[in-house]
């Protein structure tokens, strides 16, 4: 008995490592598939794959310069939010579809964590004084407003398909019984997370992170002052808040939890797929004009609230 007890500790162990593994290792590395996809589609090689670990290295080695101007909220943005996205990603189901950390509510928490970073790195882009930063923080907070009630709205349809108020229960195996069921609703709920996960993240149509064009930038603009170590810091959260979204989807898509040598290879595998769909998203369209991306971010809360008012009935 004791042999039994011991042999599913240290399997538990074990799978806790792969999973904060996981979330360390991984999210560099969809951005480096979004890179290739896109120099794919302009005819180009592209970047290698790990371009993105090689970028994160060289900015922790150089300096920073930071101006006289700013004060510890500056720097200390930038921590916080990495901390709040990581925490994020420890409520979030990955691998064989249990967190690393769940309890009732937790999905609470996780939009709790994420408007925690953003609110931490508007913080440091308002502290720097600059106009063009405090703008950018205006448009994050004004997207933010239409992106937060789809996201939730879309949980809410989760947990009333499935029952229950955990990310790891209704996101884990009782979520493949709903696509039996209600197909229709998830379909809903995943478009509706896409295009949160296209605004949340700064990509096209919403925001184009390739551009230097402050009137048009979003989210670059707000990080225009950080360089070298807090840089990193900051590129490496965006990294990882782009993973949450993604194996939010992953897990609503394809709900494989067992056998382990098949979950954790369709859960990465999924990974991929959606970061070569973004990269396939920013390839094909334009980058729209800011009055028409609340359009967009309220068609996301329509299909969640549709989705929510379907599994009502």
């Amino acid at each position: 008995m004791l042999g039994v007890t011991l042999a599913v500790t240290a399997g538990a162990v074990l799978d806790g490592i792969a999973k904060a593994a996981a979330i360390l290792i991984v999210p560099p590395l969809l951005l480096g598939v979004i890179a290739r996809i896109k120099a794919r589609f302009a005819g180009r090689v592209g970047p290698p794959l790990l371009q993105p670990y090689h970028d994160l290295r060289k900015l922790l080695a150089k300096g920073s310069v930071v101006s006289r101007t700013t004060t510890w909220v500056f720097l200390a943005g930038p921590a916080v939010s990495l901390v709040a996205v990581l925490l994020a990603a420890a409520v979030v189901p990955i691998g064989d579809g249990r967190a690393l950390w769940s309890f009732e509510g937790d999905f609470i928490l996780l939009a709790y964590l994420l408007g925690l970073a953003r609110y931490a790195t508007m913080a440091a882009a308002l502290d720097t004084g600059s106009s063009f930063e405090g703008m950018g923080a205006a448009r994050e907070a004004t997207f933010a407003c239409i992106a937060e009630p789809a996201f939730v709205l879309g949980l809410l349809a989760l947990a009333r398909a499935t029952g229950s108020l955990s990310l790891s229960t209704f996101l884990g195996p009782a979520i493949t019984h709903v696509w039996a069921e209600e197909s229709a609703s998830l379909v809903l709920v995943a478009a509706g997370l896409l295009l949160v996960l296209l605004a949340e993240n700064s990509r096209i149509p919403v925001d184009d992170p390739a551009t230097h064009l402050e009137l048009t930038m979003v989210h670059e603009v707000m990080v225009l002052d950080h360089g070298g170590p807090v840089l990193g810091v900051v590129l490496y959260g965006a990294a990882v808040k782009l993973f949450v979204f993604a194996a939010l989807l992953v897990r609503i898509a394809i709900p494989i939890a067992a056998p382990a040598h098949l979950a954790w290879p369709a859960f990465l595998g999924g990974l991929v797929a959606v970061a070569a769909g973004i990269g396939v998203i920013e390839s094909t369209l334009a980058r729209l004009r800011l009055p028409y991306v609340p359009a967009l971010l309220l068609s996301a809360c329509l299909c969640c609230a549709l989705a929510l008012v379907l599994l009502a009935r």
